[in-house]
């Protein structure tokens, strides 16, 4: 998807909501757990019931991965059901690659080719040899992580060198492996605050911003301090949307979730014009 596009589908549907596809067996609806694909059959009536709202999807691969074979063809039905039935989609595979080069031409050929992802969240430890090959494909995006949410990010991301920390040097120098056209960077709505500066470092890019809802992260906070002139925020809810409900009524209130979300968001967005 390019970046236009993207920024099409936002004004369209005067949102910017990403829903987190983190579906766990334990949490989904008993009277699913019957049907083949359990964790498919739950995802599918989730994207029905909130895809109105939602500019993307972002499947966080390792609850697919935990279960084997069964995960794997859960991902792929979920993948090719919103690629088939809601094309106009932001699809992110929340994978949280990041290896040697030759090793993420194969992560980027698993999600970009085998599965028709759009973007993927990628680690960005091991430089510019690890990222760049999943910046190779046309119109597929890399989102980076900058700075994250968890109480782990204080060990290594706060750490300041000549007044610079180091999640604003990995910011500043990934900005030259990409652009703003097809790369993007995760930073937490927990850290909200810290999203002024990032806007200096890094004015046009969209950020994916993850904490919304049950981490307890202000979609305000993130609207102040992050939006650009073309919005530039995917925010993602996760747990307040597909777990609103564990009865039958399941997607009927996270549909419900979804709608109220979007319609704080369609506020913002009038606001920005």
């Amino acid at each position: 998807m390019k970046y236009q596009e993207l920024v099409a589908n936002i004004k369209k549907k005067k949102s910017f909501l990403c829903v987190g596809l983190d579906t766990d067996l334990d949490k989904i609806p008993a009277h699913l757990k019957n049907t083949e694909y359990p964790i498919f059959e739950f995802n599918k009536q989730i994207v029905d019931a909130t895809a109105e709202y939602t500019i993307a999807y972002k499947p966080n691969i390792a609850f697919y991965e935990c279960y084997g074979v069964k995960g794997w063809i859960s991902l792929e039905k979920t993948v090719e059901y919103i690629r088939t039935n809601y094309p106009d989609i932001f699809l992110i595979a929340d994978a949280k690659r990041g290896d040697i080069g030759n090793t993420s031409e194969r992560y980027a050929k698993a999600f970009f080719e085998n599965m028709p992802f759009d973007s993927i969240t990628v680690a960005p430890y091991m430089g510019e040899d690890s990222v760049s090959p999943f910046l190779g494909f046309n119109n597929k995006w890399v989102i980076l992580l900058a700075l994250t949410s968890n109480k782990g990010a204080f060990d290594f991301q706060y750490n300041k060198e000549n007044d610079e920390m180091l999640f604003e040097k990995v910011i500043k120098k990934s900005a030259t492996w990409g652009n703003e056209q097809n790369m993007m960077y995760v930073v937490g709505a927990t850290k909200a605050e810290m999203l002024s500066d990032i806007r200096k470092l890094i004015p046009k890019h969209f950020l994916l911003v993850p904490g919304v809802g049950a981490q307890g992260g202000s979609l305000a906070e993130v609207v102040k301090y992050g939006m650009n002139s073309d919005c530039g925020l995917l925010v993602n809810s996760s747990r307040a949307i597909i777990y609103a409900d564990s009865t039958e009524f399941f997607a009927e209130k996270a549909r419900e979730a979804a709608k109220e979300m979007q319609l704080e968001m369609s506020g913002y967005l009038s606001r920005l014009g």
